[in-house]
């Protein structure tokens, strides 16, 4: 007997006695918490984000839709970046202002892991961010790319769209994301730290995360 089918024979002898119609799980479990903390409007809300953000040593920019190309080609010329990654369903308009000598590189399903820590700089969009925890979530999409785009490359710009794209707590971005898509919560660059206590960051991902605010957007 394998430890697979001994473990589903305990599960089964623990369910032998518990009838057909009996109260489904997610249903069995009071849950009366509190989906949110405070009475924050939309503004108060995106503060708190920015905050948040900025105190997990994320560097956070403000735009609105029709001054987000010029800052994001401001962003990688000032990180002197000569590489950037562009997720396949990246709005072309966020890179319209990008210096032309700029090398922009697909995101390729054969792309090793060499080559992605060979290129600069990785700009996407994101699913949510959560004001309370400071927290953006990518989730896939066109605009996101693969998971490993935004984990490699040291310099990631993301780009949340306010306030469309703004929650303020985790119950309430659950509820917009699809849990079998490939989520990745990002609180801050990657950071971890010794048994001393002596923070080293980029080790599981970008060394720097950039995260510009554009307001009015579906930009």
């Amino acid at each position: 007997m394998s430890s697979r089918e001994r473990i589903l024979g305990r599960v089964r002898r623990a369910l032998a006695d518990v009838p057909p119609d009996d109260t489904p799980y997610e249903e069995a479990v009071p849950r009366p918490y509190l989906r949110r903390h405070g009475d924050r409007d939309v503004a108060a809300t995106v503060d708190l984000l920015a905050a948040n953000l900025a105190d997990y040593r994320a560097v956070v920019h403000r735009s609105d839709t029709a001054g987000l190309p010029a800052l994001i080609a401001r962003l990688l010329a000032h990180r002197g970046s000569a590489s950037v990654l562009v997720p396949t369903g990246l709005d072309p308009a966020w890179l319209a202002d990008t210096d032309p000598g700029i090398t922009r590189v697909e995101d390729r399903a054969e792309s090793t892991p060499g080559e992605l820590d060979r290129v600069d700089s990785v700009v996407t969009g994101c699913a949510v961010a959560i004001a309370e925890t400071g927290t953006i979530v990518l989730d896939g999409s066109p605009d996101q790319g693969r998971r490993r785009i935004t984990l490699i490359p040291d310099h990631h710009v993301c780009v949340v769209r306010v306030p469309d794209q703004v929650v303020s707590s985790v119950p309430e971005a659950l509820e917009r994301l699809i849990p079998t898509r490939p989520l990745t919560w990002i609180s801050g660059p990657s950071a971890t730290s010794d048994i001393e206590l002596d923070r080293v960051e980029g080790v599981h991902g970008p060394r720097t995360l950039e995260v510009v605010l554009a307001e009015d957007g579906t930009g």
